[in-house]
């Protein structure tokens, strides 16, 4: 009896052992099959759902509107060249405090402001500039204010009747004989007073 009963306990454990190994090879081939198809309906629904992703395209250029700079001016053969008009500028410097005298074209008279123009050139280069700001105008050639640099002449007024002209020295500064300062002063463009005015600008020539 005893022995029937061990058969049958041994025989029930094998069973059991066995349908258990089944059932988990069962689950074993569904994780198997089931997983990848359960991922590839996903993707499938996922896609479907999704927006269409747009192709990539290149960044529209930044307009250009608003940010116009001039095309650079070539300087003539005979124009006045940089290392010539920085000296220049140094020595129109040294002139601030001077008198002004209308008519005046020489430190000890005094200056105008064509009169200081004519005498700091004619001393650095040796050229005669025109004695008034009405030839001034049209002395050189004409640059554009993007292009402004030291030692350019700045016409001050409309062009058909210009009123003042001085020596740009750089960083927004100009010396000029103003008749209502009493003396060769050194200002800045950037000033209301100077911004306000109309602006033109000359490039002498130094032969």
């Amino acid at each position: 009896m005893i022995t029937i009963q061990a058969i049958s306990l041994v025989t029930f454990a094998k069973l059991s052992t066995m349908g258990y190994y089944y059932n988990m090879r069962s689950i074993g081939l569904f994780r198997l099959f089931a997983y990848p198809a359960l991922l590839v309906v996903l993707s499938l629904f996922v896609a479907c759902s999704s927006p269409p992703i747009k192709p990539s395209s290149y960044p529209t250029p930044p307009s250009s509107i608003g940010n116009y700079s001039s095309p650079v001016t070539r300087d003539p053969p005979n124009a006045l060249s940089p290392d010539k008009a920085q000296g220049l500028a140094l020595y129109a410097l040294g002139l601030v405090g001077t008198p002004y005298k209308w008519g005046g074209n020489t430190p000890d008279s005094g200056f105008d402001c064509s009169g200081l123009i004519g005498y700091v050139y004619h001393s650095q280069t040796g050229v005669k500039s025109p004695r008034t700001v009405a030839s001034l105008k049209n002395w050189g050639h004409e640059v554009p204010k993007d292009q402004i640099r030291t030692g350019d002449i700045l016409i001050f007024g409309p062009l058909n009747e210009p009123t003042h002209a001085g020596i740009y020295v750089g960083e927004d500064r100009f010396v000029h004989a103003p008749s209502t300062g009493g003396t060769v002063r050194l200002n800045k463009l950037t000033t209301a007073y100077w911004k306000e005015k109309e602006l033109n600008i000359r490039r002498p020539i130094e032969k």
